[in-house]
């Protein structure tokens, strides 16, 4: 079993304070989540943050995500009361329903405007996310230009800042905030694994062997054809034995982190499709 992943910037502690005291000043907050991790990647200390506050979760990279166990998350969320749409910031799909999701959620609010005569009102939102969920891309889409700062690696975002939209919406920007301590060590391999943790403070041959089982349960036919395998191949060696075989037929000799760093990399550029990692109502043990 692998160690629980620790990994808390000190930034991280002073945006989660500032979050629990903007929270007022907002309508409704946009949960931004990864698609392949829709419980792995919902922060348990934001969900206490943000408590009985109007909120929409939002499945992005959902073009990396199997789509139908997407389908699957969508209803599970329904059914604890909370709405969800899945989006694909970085190719612009879907965008387009967070503004009628956000109206329908605060229809009686925005009632209350309209009756009153109320004109040029603002519906304000908070983002919130845990890093490398595409966050800063969506409110990119949203404002329509560059404002958020991008990048494919954890804890870009170091700022809360307010971004104004053409569509009626002021956006809370805030940086991505990850708990003190993943104490589920899978949860922490599904974080790793998706690139939400930096790379430098696991081992890569853990969250390698994490991904081979998991595929081996859920994925076979995708492991198979993706390093062309036999059955034999995969039921007659354990996953490290399977792990080194392949560092073999990688030509790699035996640096197994360089083959456990390209099944990492695989993973995350759909070199072995689109893959999902959380499965609804699946339970971790501790």
């Amino acid at each position: 079993m692998v160690m629980a992943l620790q990994w808390y910037p000190g930034h991280m502690n002073k945006a989660k304070n500032q979050v629990q005291d903007r929270l007022k000043l907002v309508d409704i907050v946009l949960e931004i989540v990864d698609a392949r991790l829709p419980f792995s990647s919902r922060n348990p200390v934001l969900e206490q943050i943000i408590d009985q506050k109007k909120h929409i979760i939002i499945l992005n990279k959902s073009d990396l995500a199997d789509p139908k166990v997407t389908a699957d998350w969508k209803v599970n969320f329904q059914q604890e009361g909370t709405n969800s749409i899945e989006v694909d910031a970085k190719h612009d799909k879907g965008l387009n329903k967070i503004k009628s999701m956000i109206r329908t959620e605060l229809a009686e609010k925005i009632a209350r405007y309209e009756n009153n005569g109320v004109q040029n009102y603002r519906i304000k939102a908070m983002c919130i996310g845990i890093p490398n969920v595409g966050k800063s891309t969506i409110l990119n889409r949203l404002v329509g230009k560059n404002v958020a700062i991008t990048g494919n690696k954890p804890g870009v975002t170091k700022n809360q800042n307010w971004l104004k939209t053409n569509i009626g919406i002021d956006l809370l920007d805030t940086p991505g905030i990850l708990w003190p301590k993943i104490d589920d060590p899978k949860v922490g391999m599904k974080l790793a694994l998706s690139g939400a943790i930096k790379d430098k403070i696991y081992a890569p041959d853990d969250v390698a062997i994490y991904a081979l089982n998991f595929l081996e349960a859920h994925y076979m036919d995708q492991l198979q054809k993706g390093y062309g395998l036999t059955n034999a191949d995969i039921f007659n060696h354990t996953t490290p034995e399977l792990l080194m075989d392949l560092t073999k037929k990688f030509g790699y000799r035996e640096d197994y982190d360089r083959a456990s760093r390209r099944i990492i990399d695989d993973v995350r550029k759909l070199k072995l499709g689109r893959l999902t990692f959380d499965v609804p109502g699946e339970f971790y043990e501790e």
